[in-house]
């Protein structure tokens, strides 16, 4: 686990934060195990390997659906404007409003896609979103992800979508020649929260994370990372809780949990059992 102050300022912002308690000690940060509602056109879908043309809609009504997930147990939610990534600003706000209506004052919600500007963020966070995910942005303006780290600090995050090490945008559809681990020191010293780390050649093919790649990462950096891509069954939380240690703080749940492949309940009572194990 990372050390106290690697933890951004979670303990005195959020207060949603889940820590386990023994009166005089920090104990370990539980796996938090979020689950993903993908929007495109008002609707909850999912993509395969991140192709809007390869969409499966799982539900008409994203409120009720992040409401599902929250008597699961989650403890966060990640939303993800689709429409808003290919377009390069907010497409889906009619459903993420509903969605925070329905579960923002239960839970975190952090959201990426389409987020570019400062105004666009200060809407968000006004409307109820606890953190905003800057993705492409950050890699093609850095100057804009500073002004945004102080302008709302505490509240941003940065998505790195990479294959085989480099760092892709647009949606996925440019790859660079920057190195994930490089990025992510950069962005650190900006001042972000957390950053995750989606392998884009695993995402929605049920395949497996990539716990190397990710470890290597959260090795490389005091803020907490968060794993994305692959994600298929109870091994991979496994595999997850066992690398905590290393800085990884929790994983995007996506198709998985909408296939059926993992009961997301029971992944999140694992994934506390193993930490109070610890």
């Amino acid at each position: 686990m990372p050390p106290p102050a690697a933890l951004g300022g979670r303990l005195g912002t959020d207060r949603f934060a889940f820590f386990s308690f023994v009166p005089g000690t920090l104990q370990r940060l539980i796996m938090l195990l979020i689950p993903a509602i993908d929007l495109k056109d008002g609707h909850c879908v999912r993509l395969k390997q991140g192709d809007m043309d390869q969409s499966t809609v799982f539900s008409e009504d994203p409120a009720a659906m992040a409401r599902k997930w929250v008597e699961a147990g989650a403890r966060r939610l990640h939303l993800v404007d689709l429409n808003g990534a290919f377009a390069g600003k907010p497409q889906n706000h009619a459903a993420i409003k509903a969605i925070l209506r329905e579960v923002g004052d239960d839970i975190p919600v952090q959201l990426g896609g389409g987020i570019r500007d400062l105004d666009t963020i200060e809407r968000y966070i006004d409307d109820g979103l606890r953190y905003v995910i800057i993705g492409t942005a950050a890699v093609k303006n850095p100057g804009f992800l500073k002004d945004a780290c102080v302008a709302f600090g505490g509240h941003i995050i940065v998505g790195l979508d990479a294959k085989d090490g480099k760092v892709a945008t647009d949606g996925w559809s440019k790859l660079t020649g920057h190195e994930v681990v490089d990025l992510g020191k950069k962005f650190e010293d900006y001042g972000v929260e957390s950053i995750i780390y989606t392998d884009i050649g695993r995402d929605g093919m049920l395949s497996g994370i990539n716990i190397d790649a990710t470890v290597r990462l959260a090795q490389a950096l005091t803020i907490p990372v968060i794993a994305s891509g692959g994600l298929s069954n109870m091994a991979d939380i496994e595999q997850l809780c066992a690398v905590e240690g290393e800085g990884v703080e929790g994983v995007i749940c996506g198709r998985a949990i909408y296939s059926g492949d993992l009961d997301f309940g029971k992944a999140q009572a694992r994934a506390d059992e193993l930490a109070n194990a610890a």
